[in-house]
């Protein structure tokens, strides 16, 4: 498989994975968090640390926009349950809790 050909196919799964975030908004953060130690927020540093290192200026608030689909604050008041304490607690005890945005 050449190079341009790899490169679209990332970028088609990386399309199909944040609509498929955008729509199960009935998993929290701190669940993908505790289960597979990333979530929405670490996506999003993800795709603004890629943009920054091809010198592209791009805010957080802009990046966690291209994830979400809203702002984040939009998002949180429509979909995000809860304190999240008991799942910040497990978090801590879980290799998740290591995650690294």
């Amino acid at each position: 498989m050449d190079d341009k050909t790899r490169t679209e196919l990332e970028a088609a799964a990386f399309r199909r994975l944040v609509a498929h975030l955008r729509e199960r908004t009935d998993v929290q953060n701190i669940d993908l968090m505790n289960l597979a130690g990333f979530c929405r927020n670490c996506l999003s540093k993800w795709y603004r640390a890629e943009a920054v290192e091809r010198g592209i200026d791009l805010s957080d608030p802009a990046a966690r926009e291209i994830v979400y689909g809203e702002s984040y604050e939009t998002w949180k008041a429509k979909h995000q349950a809860g304190d999240g304490i008991p799942a910040l607690k497990e978090l801590a005890q879980s290799k998740g809790g290591g995650h690294k945005h």
